[in-house]
Parts: structure tokens; C-alpha cells; sequence
């Protein structure tokens, strides 16, 4: 397998052509068709690049494109019919790592794939796991263990963590982790935030007796080093 990819388009006929060219080119491919969907699935699973349409019901591209920024320097391509270069550059300033104009040749497609990872040099192998101290985290199997022992968290606890360890030495503050976790805007303090990571914080100890996240007062919250 040459890489994972995830195709947001809500065009059927465009994403199943190219989600049939790229597998019999030798990638493992995920499609969806709305933006709501594709900001669970990028929080939920990590892929090796996202091709990304900018048109969507939901969540436009524009906005998944800098809510992914917030917590991922995964490659994305932007594949849209809107021909302004004004919209080119904003998604390449957005984070975008090149910009395909509809309609577009499927042999270039390929072509801009391969040399966006190989330029990021990102391997779908090494990327699945991301581990932190003695815990890991397997994206593909979304299973969390410390010293191999599991630990059972919820979506939104998964999803935090997998914040973390996508920084580990970033300080996130509490609208930070609102913002990409619960995909809304953080206008007031409430304990939504506080909750989840008592208990996240509270289910690692409880494992090992040891704590892998610590408060940073008046900031937010960071991994604990050692």
C-alpha cells in the first residue's frame, strides 16, 4: 500500500473516479461527502494526505482546511473549480500544500500526491502510531495502552488526546481544545472542557499511577515530561 487518502468531495461521480484510480494505483482510500462528516473522520483517523474539495454541504473546505491546521501538518491538496488566484493563495496561506483547478487530468492528480509525500515525507507505516512516554496510541486500531495494558476512553477523550500527542511540548489552551474537538466556537467558560480532561487525566493515572498531562495555571494544558 502506497498511503492512506481521504477524498472530501460531494460530488459522487468525481470522488468515485478518482477513489477508483487512486486504489488501482495502490492507495487505501476513504471518501466522504459533507463537511461535518469530514471533520469527525480527520479527528478520528490519521490519514497520509487529504484531497479536499472546497464547495461542501456543512463545513466548506476553506474551514476544515484550517481547523485540520490546528491540530495536523498531514499533507492536504485542494481540488476545486473556483479559479480565482486570490482562492488559491488564501488555501495555500490557510496551510493547503498545492492546489489543483477542476477539471483536472487524474495522471497529474497522481503525480501531485507523490510529490506532496514525498516532499512531507510522510509514511502511513510509522504514522499510525504515536506514543508519548510508555503510552501509545494506534490510529488505525484507535486503541490507547500503557506498558500494554488498554485504557478504554470515549470518542471525545480520544480525540484530546490524540491532541496532544500530535504537539507534545504545545500548551492548549481550553478554546484550543474546544474548538477542534467539539468543532464549535469557544464564547464562555463552562466545564464542558474541565470534565473531560478530569476524566482523561484521571483514567491514564489510574493505569500507572503516574500523570501524562499537566495544568499549565492561567494557560491550559500540556503532556507532563518526566
Amino acid at each position: 500500500m502506497n498511503g492512506q487518502i481521504l477524498i472530501v468531495e460531494d460530488n459522487k461521480e468525481i470522488s468515485a473516479l478518482i477513489s477508483n484510480f487512486l486504489t488501482k494505483n495502490g492507495y487505501e482510500v476513504k471518501a466522504v461527502y459533507e463537511g461535518n462528516a469530514a471533520s469527525e473522520l480527520l479527528k478520528e483517523q490519521n490519514f497520509d494526505i487529504v484531497l479536499m474539495d472546497l464547495m461542501l454541504p456543512g463545513i466548506s473546505g476553506e474551514q476544515l482546511v484550517k481547523e485540520f491546521r490546528k491540530y495536523s501538518d498531514k499533507p492536504v491538496i485542494v481540488i476545486s473549480a473556483k479559479s480565482m488566484m486570490e482562492t488559491k493563495l488564501e488555501m495555500l496561506r490557510m496551510g493547503a500544500d498545492d492546489f489543483i483547478l477542476k477539471p483536472f487530468d487524474l495522471n497529474e492528480v497522481l503525480v501531485r500526491i507523490q510529490v506532496v509525500l514525498r516532499r512531507s515525507g510522510s509514511t502511513s507505516k510509522n504514522d499510525s502510531i504515536l506514543s508519548f512516554r510508555n503510552l501509545t496510541y494506534n490510529t488505525d486500531e484507535n486503541t490507547v495502552k500503557i506498558d500494554e495494558k488498554n485504557v478504554s476512553l470515549t470518542s471525545k477523550e480520544m480525540q484530546l488526546l490524540k491532541l496532544f500527542l500530535g504537539h507534545p511540548k504545545k500548551v492548549f489552551t481550553k478554546a484550543n481544545l474546544y474548538e477542534s474537538v467539539w468543532n464549535d466556537i469557544y464564547y464562555y467558560e463552562d466545564n464542558t472542557v474541565n470534565v473531560h480532561m478530569s476524566n482523561l487525566r484521571s483514567k491514564l493515572k489510574k493505569i500507572s499511577g503516574e500523570e501524562y498531562i499537566e495544568t499549565v495555571w492561567g494557560v491550559g494544558y500540556r503532556l507532563k515530561e518526566e
